[in-house]
C-alpha cells in the first residue's frame, strides 16, 4: 500500500506561484510513475501533469504548458508540481496519484491508470 501526501496548497492572487508537494510513503517510490490531478466544484476530475518513474518523460496539459513543471526527488520520495502565472480557473483541489510499478515509460493521463491517490490539497486563485 502507498500512501500519498500532498502539501503546499492555499491562497493565492493570479500571478503568484504556489508549489506543490506529494511525498510517498513507500521506499519503492522511484518505480512508480506519478502524476497531478485536480477537480474544481461541479466539474470532473482532469489530469494536469505526469512524469514517468524514470523521471525521464513528463506530460502537461496543454492549459498549463509553459506555467507548471512537475519533477521528482527519489531520494526524498516526493514528487513536486511548481505553478508558476496561476490565474483564477487553476482554483482547484488537487490530488497526486501513483502508478503501480511498470517498465514502460509512458505518462499516464487518466484517473483510472493510477493505483494510489493522495488526500488533496486546495489551490485558491483569486482574481
Amino acid at each position: 500500500q502507498v500512501r500519498l501526501v500532498e502539501s503546499g496548497g492555499g491562497l493565492i492572487q493570479a500571478g503568484g506561484s504556489l508549489r506543490l508537494s506529494c511525498a510517498a510513503s513507500l521506499r519503492t517510490f522511484s518505480n512508480l510513475s506519478m502524476g497531478w490531478f485536480r477537480q474544481a466544484p461541479g466539474k470532473e476530475r482532469e489530469f494536469v501533469a505526469g512524469i514517468t518513474w524514470s523521471g525521464g518523460n513528463t506530460y502537461y496539459v496543454d492549459s498549463v504548458k509553459g506555467r507548471f513543471t512537475i519533477s521528482r526527488d527519489s531520494a526524498k520520495n516526493t514528487v513536486y508540481l511548481q505553478m508558476n502565472s496561476l490565474k483564477p480557473e487553476d482554483t482547484a483541489v488537487y490530488y497526486c496519484a501513483a502508478k503501480r510499478p511498470e517498465t514502460v515509460l509512458i505518462v499516464r493521463t487518466r484517473t483510472w491508470e493510477y493505483d494510489y491517490w493522495g488526500q488533496g490539497t486546495q489551490v485558491t486563485v483569486s482574481s
